[in-house]
C-alpha cells in the first residue's frame, strides 16, 4: 500500500480533475481511516470514478496509487480487495535522432486540451528496425512519465495482457499486473510493441480501455481497473506479412496512424555514431552508403540492420590484432553474415525481388500453367485474339496517317 503526503494530492493534475465522491465510514464498513474531505492526508486518485458505468465506489486503496515518475514502485497495489503485484518500468535513456516532426505529432496525440478531452492512442507504422519503439520511448521521456513496454505475440492471451494469476510459494494465487495495467494505475506510458502480431481475442479485452470508458476488466481477478488520467498508450506495427489483421472496431480506436519513414543520410550517420561511437569513420561511411542505396531501391534494410553489420565488423577487426583483416573485406563479410548474401549486390536483389512480387507484369492465371498463350484451348484465348485485333487496328490507322 502507498501512503502519500498532502502535497502530492494538490498537484497540477489534481486541479483539473473533479473532486471525487468520498466514501463514508458506513460505506467502508466503519473504517474511520477513510478521508472525509479533499484535504485528507492519504488521498490520491487514479482517475475518475465515473468512467466506468456501474463501477463500485472507489476504495481508499485505489485512491492511494497516484505517483510521480521518481516515486518508488510499491510492492503491490490493492484494488477491489485484490492485491496486484506491479511490473517494473523500463529504464532506457536512448535519444531520438532526426525526424522531429513525427515526434511532435506523437506528443500532440497525447495532449489533453480540455477537462472533457481524452488522449488519443496512435499506431506507429513502419518497417522493422526503423525506430518505432525508440520514438515512443523518447516521447515518454519528454513527458517525464514512467515507461512500460508490452511485447505482443501471436499467442498473447487476455490474461497475459491484463492480470496473470501465478501460484506463489505459499500455495496461494498471486495476481501480477501486466506492464499495461501497471501503467494504467501509475499514470505512465505503455507501448504495445508489434501490436498486429496479437490475435483478436486479446484486442477485444482492450476495447473499453481504448475508447471514452478508459478501463479494463480482468475476468481472472474479478476486478475492473480504471485508467489514471495521465495514462498514455500507443501501438507499434510492423509492415510485413507475419502479422494478424486487426479488426476494424479496434483500428477505429487506434487513431491516428503515424507513418515512420527511413532517416536521411545525415540522420542515419548520427544514429550509427550514437549507438557505435567507437566505429571507424570508413566503416560508418560504407554502412550509411549501403543503407541509403537500399532505401532508394525500396528495400527494407533499416538502421538496426546497419548497427548489427557495424557491430559485427568492429568485433572482427578487433579479434586478432596480430593478423589484421582488411576493413573492406570485414565489412562485406559482416554484410553477408548479418543480412544474407543477397545484400552484397543490392541491384540484383532489388530486381529479383520486384520480379518475384510481380513488378509491372500481369499476374498469371490458372490456364497459363497448362497452355501457351496462343493455344486455342487456353481459357483466355479469346481475350488474346481481341488484343491482337486491337493492335492490328492501331497499325492500320498508323498506315493511313
Amino acid at each position: 500500500m502507498v501512503v502519500l503526503s498532502k502535497q502530492s494530492t494538490t498537484s497540477t493534475l489534481d486541479r483539473f480533475l473533479p473532486a471525487p465522491r468520498l466514501q463514508s465510514s458506513a460505506e467502508c464498513g466503519g473504517d474511520d481511516r477513510v478521508p472525509r474531505d479533499r484535504d485528507g492526508p492519504h488521498l490520491a486518485r487514479i482517475g475518475r470514478a465515473d468512467t466506468i458505468t456501474g463501477q463500485m465506489q472507489t476504495t481508499l486503496e485505489s485512491h492511494a496509487l497516484m505517483q510521480t515518475k521518481d516515486s518508488p514502485l510499491p510492492p503491490h497495489f490493492e484494488i477491489g480487495g485484490v492485491r496486484l503485484i506491479p511490473s517494473q518500468p523500463h529504464g532506457s535513456e536512448d535519444e531520438w535522432i532526426g525526424q522531429s516532426e513525427i515526434l511532435s505529432q506523437l506528443l500532440a496525440c497525447w495532449l489533453v486540451v480540455d477537462q472533457k478531452d481524452l488522449p488519443l492512442t496512435p499506431r506507429l507504422v513502419g518497417t522493422p528496425g526503423i525506430g518505432k519503439t525508440a520514438l515512443a520511448m523518447a516521447a515518454a521521456r519528454m513527458r517525464n512519465q514512467e515507461l512500460y513496454i508490452y511485447q505482443c505475440t501471436s499467442d498473447t492471451r487476455p490474461e497475459d495482457l491484463l492480470v496473470t494469476p501465478v501460484l506463489a510459494e505459499s500455495g496461494k494465487i498471486a495476481y501480477h499486473a501486466s506492464p499495461l495495467v501497471t501503467a494504467m494505475i501509475r499514470g505512465g506510458v505503455c507501448i504495445l510493441d508489434e501490436g498486429n502480431r496479437m490475435n483478436e481475442k486479446s484486442w477485444a479485452s482492450l476495447a473499453p480501455l481504448l475508447d471514452h470508458r478508459r478501463y479494463i476488466e480482468s475476468i481472472v481477478a474479478g476486478i475492473s481497473v480504471p485508467a489514471h488520467r495521465d495514462f498514455r498508450c500507443c501501438v507499434t506495427m510492423n509492415q510485413d506479412e507475419s502479422t494478424y489483421e486487426i479488426p476494424d472496431y479496434i483500428l477505429s480506436r487506434l487513431q491516428p496512424t503515424l507513418q515512420l519513414g527511413f532517416p536521411s543520410r545525415q540522420d542515419e550517420m548520427a544514429i550509427l555514431k550514437y549507438h557505435l561511437p567507437f566505429a571507424e569513420p570508413e566503416m560508418l561511411a560504407l554502412t550509411v552508403d549501403f543503407l541509403q542505396h537500399a532505401h532508394e531501391l525500396r528495400l527494407d534494410f533499416s538502421p538496426r540492420d546497419g548497427i548489427s553489420v557495424l557491430r559485427y565488423a568492429m568485433k572482427r577487426l578487433a579479434q586478432d590484432p596480430k593478423h589484421p583483416l582488411s576493413k573492406d573485406g570485414v565489412w562485406r563479410e559482416a554484410l553477408a553474415r548479418c543480412l544474407g548474401e543477397d545484400a552484397v549486390d543490392l541491384e540484383t536483389y532489388a530486381e529479383r525481388r520486384n520480379r518475384t512480387l510481380g513488378g509491372d507484369h500481369v499476374p498469371l492465371g490458372l490456364g497459363d500453367f497448362f497452355f501457351s498463350p496462343n493455344d486455342p484451348l487456353h481459357p483466355d484465348h479469346d481475350d488474346f485474339d481481341d488484343d491482337d485485333d486491337l493492335e492490328e487496328d492501331d497499325l492500320s490507322e498508323d498506315d493511313v496517317d
